[in-house]
């Protein structure tokens, strides 16, 4: 009796996954087809001539390079942050840990016109935060629309979001490791060389990777913020399917397999990364 209900309850749980596959293929897997056919699609038939002009023009290699910058630096930086922002909060009152984390949730989701619009008036040009800081002789000039500010700006959003995720890595970590590792002689710099970094190593990972892809596809705030003038990828790939003048969904595509292999990149790296750490060993 048992042995027929084994297979009866395999098809019910494949049965029970079917909306989920349609909907992962209807929304994943046939978009990214339909993306992949298009970037080969050119006036003169099937072929890499849209890749061959990207990476023969200064300008796309520039928008593919201000991309990466703004990511890396901003993810760094969001990460460093976070990881001192979600260890502190192990070490505070619950009521205040559950404030800070509420709040990440609710900045997490602040982004678009609103976070543009907010920058603007604290760092823009004549921005309250950016007079203060002219007067009290710290900066002389600020530029919130240039590649710096961009880094501030997706830095802001990046912090709240490697909050949320590296908060509960935090939990591998039990406080009989530090103890023992005291007892043996270990110091506060020999606990986290040896212990602390080594088990946190796929979380600081796979939150770096996030931040990453966060910060590749952002559109709507640096594009409200600059009106679509600053060279990144999605503004490239906005205008070649919403312009007037260069309206190139083909090249659009392309453009868009170039941000899809960047992520390939850094995911493979990530994973291969990941399996040299200590944890993954263990």
């Amino acid at each position: 009796m048992a042995n027929r209900q084994a297979p009866r309850g395999k098809w019910l749980a494949l049965l029970c996954l079917l909306p989920f596959a349609v909907f992962f293929f209807a929304f994943q897997i046939a978009p990214l087809l339909w993306v992949t056919l298009n970037s080969l699609n050119t006036a003169n038939g099937w072929s890499l001539a849209n890749f061959e002009k990207i990476f023969g023009s200064k300008f796309y290699l520039q928008a593919i390079k201000h991309s990466l910058q703004i990511a890396f630096w901003s993810s760094l930086f969001g990460i460093v942050i976070a990881i001192l922002g979600s260890y502190s909060l192990r070490q505070v009152d619950s009521k205040l840990r559950d404030f800070v984390m509420a709040f990440s949730n609710m900045t997490s989701n602040f982004a678009g016109v609103p976070l543009a619009f907010a920058f603007v008036i604290l760092l823009g040009f004549n921005g309250a935060l950016t007079i203060l800081l002219k007067q009290a002789g710290i900066i002389e000039d600020f530029n919130l629309y240039s590649k710096t500010g961009l880094i501030v700006l997706y830095t802001y959003f990046q912090i709240p979001l490697g909050v949320l995720l590296l908060y509960p890595a935090f939990d591998a970590l039990r406080e009989d490791w530090r103890e023992s590792a005291s007892l043996l002689g270990a110091g506060t710099w020999g606990y986290w060389r040896y212990i602390g970094l080594p088990v946190l190593t796929p979380a600081l990972l796979g939150t770096f990777v996030i931040l990453l892809a966060n910060a590749l596809g952002a559109y709507a705030t640096v594009y409200y913020l600059t009106t679509g003038n600053f060279n990144v990828l999605p503004i490239r790939i906005a205008a070649m399917i919403s312009g007037d003048i260069s309206l190139d969904p083909n090249m659009a595509s392309a453009l868009a397999m170039v941000l899809v292999g960047l992520m390939g990149v850094i995911t493979v790296a990530h994973q291969l990364l990941l399996r040299r750490s200590y944890h993954a060993g263990r």
